[in-house]
């Protein structure tokens, strides 16, 4: 049996600024594009803080997983992009709030640059409805 492919999409999350999904249902997982700080109404990049873009990613994402049927509980794998490793500690601060006991796999990698030069970006996988 084939399975299904659905295209997720919500006005919560920032649009894509490319030629991708948000995310994509296919069977009972979910699979999120990378989220960065981009406020979700206002379309500008959130540049106050490294806390402050932080949070949005992960507000980003939350709100592209209850799209998709899932949560942050059900969240199974993260890829986080930081441009500086020497922010991982505060990173992983911030990501415990939101996760807490719920803890997917996870990988973190520094890179030279995100898109619209923001500081951190944060892919995932889910289970989903």
């Amino acid at each position: 049996m084939a399975t299904t492919r659905q295209i997720v999409n919500t006005d919560k999350a920032p649009q894509p600024i490319g030629p991708y999904a948000q995310a994509i249902k296919a069977g009972n997982l979910l699979f999120l594009s990378g989220q960065i700080a981009i406020n979700p109404k206002s379309g500008e990049v959130v540049k106050s803080s490294f806390a402050d873009q932080c949070r949005t990613v992960l507000e980003n994402l939350k709100a592209v997983l209850t799209a998709g049927g899932s949560s942050i509980e059900q969240v199974v794998k993260t890829t986080i992009f930081l441009t500086d490793m020497n922010k991982f500690t505060e990173f992983n601060a911030i990501y415990g709030e939101y996760f807490g006991t719920a803890k997917p796999a996870r990988a973190t990698v520094e890179v030279r640059r995100l898109p619209k030069d923001v500081e951190v970006e944060i892919e995932a996988i889910a289970l989903c409805n």
